[in-house]
């Protein structure tokens, strides 16, 4: 569809993408590097991050959650490696197989069903072990290797793991990367358990973006990087260590661009309400203009009379409370301000910007949820 008939779209930035990747790429140096599209690829759209990752031929993996958005991956034209970090339901194993998934390990009946299905396909099956360092989340603790073990050795197409990976639990939200450090020299021990038991995997990864960026040694032989593929530091503790250590200021660029148009303007005298539950009251006339987005397209309602938005480069602050489908913001002082003006809500407009950081700010969140929880069905361009 032509953004001229588009009242509410998302525009993503083929040059930023390819930015953002040279700038991992070079971090990241010869190793494999798996991008994260989960979460509808951050909020940008499976399918389109899709199309421009598949321009790039030094990606060798992208790395899903779910079932569901593997097969959306391969049906996008992904033809590369997939890794699964998320769970499967047992009795859609054998999709594993059919869509040639590698998925990671912290179950001992998943594990066994998929080594009956790789006998029952003759077979070889890549799978990545999720060792438990201290997030506690999803992962093996040592003490549970043995039996993993043993049912690797039991099926002719498991043998061992192909990976192994973990997840850092406090690596982005602070400067002090003590609990980091703890955390990779468990992973290392695990690793060695693994070698003692005879499954020592091919291939070891615990980078993410934050990770890959500001520690060398946790990079190994896979690097997972996610939001930094989208033009976005993890948090400003990531950013502030990375300055400290004197590094480069021009990593990233953001990728997404959301946008709206003005559907309404309407003069409003001085001493009237504005929305749902009267939050805010107008103190002189004002010139409202009135946007077809609201919390149901990803645009949260925290954002009620402490957001703004830019119209021809100028900040427009949103009045009254966000509603289900629409949101109201105040153009008094916008001049030539008019039905049908472009809307920046996230990104950049001439000379000022929107950031998803400082959305994430007014919400009390984090830039990982403001991105994610985009509507999936709002349109996706794709800009150069």
């Amino acid at each position: 569809m032509k953004k001229e008939n588009l009242l509410n779209w998302i525009e993503l930035s083929e040059s930023a993408l390819a930015k953002n990747l040279k700038s991992l790429a070079q971090l990241a140096d010869k190793r494999i590097i798996a991008v994260s599209v989960k979460a509808n690829a951050y909020g940008h759209g499976l399918n389109e991050i899709i199309d421009l990752l598949n321009r790039h031929k030094r990606l060798d993996y992208i790395t899903v959650h779910s079932l569901a958005e593997a097969i959306e991956a391969r049906r996008a034209g992904w033809k590369r490696q997939i890794i699964m970090l998320g769970p499967i339901a047992m009795g859609l194993l054998e999709a594993v197989f059919e869509k040639n998934l590698e998925p990671t390990i912290f179950d001992l009946s998943t594990l066994r069903q998929l080594g009956k299905l790789s006998n029952k396909y003759k077979k070889r099956l890549r799978t990545h072990l999720k060792l438990e360092t201290g997030t506690n989340r999803q992962g093996l603790t040592e003490d549970e290797l043995p039996q993993f073990a043993k049912v690797y050795k039991s099926f002719p197409y498991l043998q061992k793991p192909y990976g192994a990976g973990m997840h850092f639990a406090n690596i982005e939200d602070t400067t002090n990367h003590e609990y980091a450090e703890y955390q990779l020299q468990k992973f290392n021990r695990l690793i060695k358990k693994l070698e003692t038991l005879k499954i020592k995997p091919d291939i070891r990864h615990t980078a993410s973006s934050a990770a890959l960026i500001l520690f060398d040694k946790t990079r190994f032989e896979l690097v997972r990087p996610g939001i930094s593929v989208y033009g976005h530091w993890p948090s400003k503790e990531t950013y502030l260590s990375h300055q400290q250590k004197g590094g480069n200021n021009n990593l990233f660029q953001p990728v997404l661009t959301w946008k709206t148009r003005i559907t309404q303007l309407k003069n409003i005298k001085a001493d009237e309400f504005i929305g749902y539950g009267c939050t805010y009251r107008t103190t002189k006339p004002t010139k409202l203009a009135i946007l077809p987005v609201g919390y149901y397209d990803g645009y949260s309602r925290a954002l009620s009379n402490a957001a703004y938005v830019l119209i021809r480069g100028r900040r427009a602050p949103v009045r009254g409370r966000i509603c289900m489908n629409l949101m109201m913001v105040d153009v008094t002082d916008i001049k030539g301000a008019r039905l049908a003006d472009e809307v920046t809500l996230i990104g950049r407009s001439q000379n000022d910007a929107v950031p998803a950081e400082q959305i994430a700010a007014w919400s009390g969140t984090i830039n990982y949820e403001i991105l994610a929880r985009i509507s999936t069905k709002i349109t996706r361009l794709i800009v150069s």
